[in-house]
C-alpha cells in the first residue's frame, strides 16, 4: 500500500519475483524491496516526526532520508551514468545532508528521494535490459580499475539496508511503528 505524504506518493509495494529468478532479477528485487521497506519507515511523517532524533544518536529520519537520497545520486552519477550529480547537490556532501534536513519540508526531503529514486531506477534500467552485471562502470579508481555493475548495485543494496535498520529504531520511538516489511495489498 503507498503512503501519501502532502503530494508525495511513497511506494511500498514488494512485488516477489520468482522462486528461480536469475541473478539480476533478485538483486532488483533486493532493491526494490530495501527501497520500499525505507519508504514505509520514513514515510508519512510530519516535520516534527522527521526532525525527532533517537538519543543518544543525533540522527532524524529527515536527516536519513536526505543522504540516501544524495548517495543513490552520487552513485548513480559515479558508477552507472558517469555523469555530474544532479545539479542540486552541487556544493554539498552527503554529510552535510544530516544537518541540513532539520530545515526542509517533509515534502521537500520526500520530493528529493524520490527524484534520486526515479534517476536511479532509469540509469539502472539500462543496465539491467543489457542483463551483464559483469560490465565495467563508470567509476574508476586511482589506480584505473573499474568495479562492475554487480559491486555498485550491491553497494546501493547494501546502504539501503544499513539505513533502513536505522530507520527502523528512529521510527519505533518516533511512533512506535514496528515490523520488516510494510502492509501489502
Amino acid at each position: 500500500m503507498p503512503i501519501m505524504t502532502d503530494n508525495i506518493v511513497l511506494d511500498t509495494a514488494i512485488h516477489e519475483p520468482s522462486m528461480t529468478a536469475d541473478e539480476v532479477g533478485m538483486l532488483q528485487f533486493s532493491l526494490a524491496r530495501t527501497r520500499a521497506q525505507f519508504a514505509w519507515k520514513v514515510g508519512g511523517l510530519d516535520a516534527a516526526g522527521l526532525r525527532q532524533p533517537h538519543p543518544p544518536s543525533a540522527i532524524t529520519l529527515g536527516g536519513l532520508i536526505k543522504h540516501i537520497a544524495r548517495c543513490e545520486d552520487n552513485l548513480t552519477a559515479a558508477f552507472v551514468t558517469g555523469e555530474p550529480v544532479d545539479p542540486w547537490w552541487r556544493g554539498s556532501d552527503s554529510d552535510s545532508a544530516w544537518i541540513t534536513a532539520a530545515a526542509d519540508s517533509p515534502e521537500k526531503l520526500y520530493a528529493l528521494w524520490q527524484a534520486a529514486v526515479e534517476r536511479s531506477q532509469t540509469a539502472w534500467a539500462r543496465v539491467f535490459a543489457n542483463g551483464d552485471l559483469d560490465q565495467p562502470s563508470k567509476f574508476a579508481t586511482p589506480s584505473g580499475e573499474h568495479p562492475n555493475m554487480r559491486r555498485a548495485l550491491i553497494d546501493l543494496i547494501e546502504h539501503y539496508i544499513r539505513h533502513t535498520g536505522h530507520a527502523d529504531l528512529i521510527r519505533e520511538a518516533v511512533d512506535g511503528r514496528v515490523g520488516e516489511d510494510p502492509p501489502q495489498p
